[in-house]
């Protein structure tokens, strides 16, 4: 038997002693991931949808509470045993089965790395523009963008792709910079909105476009979906980071006290800078990039726009290279190395056409957050209830390590545990083709395709129920016959 088709040092169990992180450690963690655009451009989405400033606030205050429920119990595993999302997920759907979750993940954080991306081309682009007012604004609407804003768009490609290439250790004293400018640069950001707007009153006096609280459910319900989707990625691979914790408490407190507070206070900060550019403006900008391109100041705006790039560009390689680089190594550890894999979630992230997925607020939040969150809700339900009511928080370490072992199931693969999760998505596969207009709205009972309004929910609850129902007669086992080393130090190969 040979596990080194399983096994890598970058997969292996975290020794006890290398487990450092305290509970300030993951606040800062989530602290540093939230100040991030995409969190500002998601409460300005809301705003343009038709909330007003607390309708917009209280729904990403809800979706971020709910998500850390699953984010605290996935992560209880990493804490407990030192291993990464992609191992975890073996006990649930086998060895070699474990690549469906972690490739449906690690293809959502390509899809975030295309996003961040852009960004930061077009923050490029927006401080070329400033120079040469003759350029056009971006034109998201076409299939590609102009020449110059791709060429940008590339350009940070490459930078990011550099990075890679140097290391993950290479972008700490960008993480530092981030960390320092951009509650800086968002509190500017507030003071102007304010200033500009004459105070806090028009802002918070401006109206919900909604008449009547069927119109506010239609779609509070899927932007509450989307909120949740926002961090469903980190809610199943959270065990890559909880892995370091020094002990359960320290990365419970620091997720409930990092994530629901950092979320909402920058979240506000978009929705009152959003909500005063129709007072100032006359029209909802929800892009911080395209505002900030409207500035006079050209010095002000390139130094604006260095710093949201350098900053993106940080946030990029910590949230969205680390994971995928795991979860493709996880097909081939011998023969994918983080570097690689790196790679490959670099070349995903432009053929995803993230230009797309971002242009305007209907297609961020009903088409990008809410369609994944369908995807990665099923497996989070399947893993909590695996690790929760079938093995009762009891893992074998070694055998997850294993081609034959407690969780070989059947060549590899958990066959309850597949038909578990297309019985998540199926349900909301009609709602999905009639919000992309691939199929008309009366094709399908409305009530189907209202399902997919709530996704991730509808995703979680049945795959988990469904999970429990077709394990209901395994027996989980534990080896008795492994070494307190084995457990929690190394998985020797055999």
């Amino acid at each position: 038997m040979n596990n080194k088709s399983l096994y890598s040092e970058d997969l292996a169990p975290v020794p006890v002693a290398d487990r450092k992180w305290n509970t300030w450690n993951y606040a800062a963690l989530w602290i540093s991931m939230s100040l991030c655009i995409p969190t500002y451009m998601l409460a300005s989405s809301l705003i343009g949808g038709g909330m007003n400033w607390w309708q917009a606030i209280l729904t990403i205050f809800l979706g971020n509470t709910i998500v850390l429920v699953p984010m605290i119990l996935n992560g209880h595993a990493g804490a407990k045993y030192g291993i990464p999302f992609p191992v975890f997920a073996r006990a649930s759907f086998g060895v070699r089965g474990a690549n469906i979750p972690a490739m449906l993940r690690a293809i959502v954080a390509c899809g975030w790395f295309g996003i961040q991306t852009w960004i930061g081309g077009a923050a490029i682009y927006q401080m070329i523009r400033v120079w040469s007012p003759s350029l056009p604004e971006i034109d998201a609407s076409a299939l590609f963008p102009q020449a110059v804003p791709f060429l940008c768009f590339l350009a940070f490609w490459a930078l990011n792709m550099f990075i890679v290439y140097l290391g993950v250790e290479s972008i700490r004293k960008l993480l530092v910079f981030k960390a320092i400018f951009l509650p800086v640069a968002a509190l500017a950001l507030l003071f102007w909105a304010i200033n500009a707007s004459n105070g806090l009153g028009p802002i918070l006096q401006q109206p919900s476009k909604f008449t009547t609280a069927g119109q506010f459910a239609d779609f509070f319900f899927p932007a509450l979906t989307g909120m949740v989707g926002f961090w469903a990625t980190l809610s199943l691979n959270i065990p890559d980071f909880t892995r370091y914790a020094k002990s359960q408490q320290a990365q419970i407190r620091g997720q409930a006290l990092g994530l629901p507070p950092s979320m909402t206070l920058f979240a506000f900060i978009g929705v009152v800078v959003t909500s005063a550019t129709t007072i100032i403006y006359g029209t909802t900008i929800w892009d911080p990039v395209v505002l900030a391109g409207i500035f006079e100041n050209k010095l002000l705006v390139s130094a604006a726009m260095i710093a949201v790039a350098i900053s993106t560009l940080a946030t990029n390689i910590a949230a969205n290279i680390v994971s995928p680089a795991n979860d493709f190594a996880n097909l081939a550890p011998s023969k994918i190395s983080f570097r690689k894999g790196g790679y490959i979630t670099g070349v995903l992230g432009v053929l995803i056409f993230p230009w797309k997925l971002i242009a305007d607020p209907t297609g961020y939040i009903f088409t990008w957050l809410i369609a994944y969150s369908s995807l990665l809700g099923p497996v989070g339900g399947i893993m909590i209830a695996d690790y929760y009511f079938i093995r009762k928080q009891q893992l074998s370490t070694a055998d997850l390590y294993k081609v034959s072992g407690l969780y070989t199931f059947k060549n590899g693969f958990n066959y309850s545990a597949i038909i578990a999760l297309l019985a998540g998505i199926v349900p909301n596969i009609p709602g999905f083709l009639t919000t992309i207009k691939v199929i008309g709205a009366d094709s399908v009972p409305a009530w189907i395709a209202h399902l997919y309004n709530y996704a991730w929910f509808v995703g979680f609850f049945i795959s988990g129920l469904s999970y429990l129902l077709l394990m209901r007669r395994y027996k989980p086992l534990v080896s008795d016959s492994l070494t307190a080393k084995e457990e929690t130090l190394h998985v020797a190969l055999d």
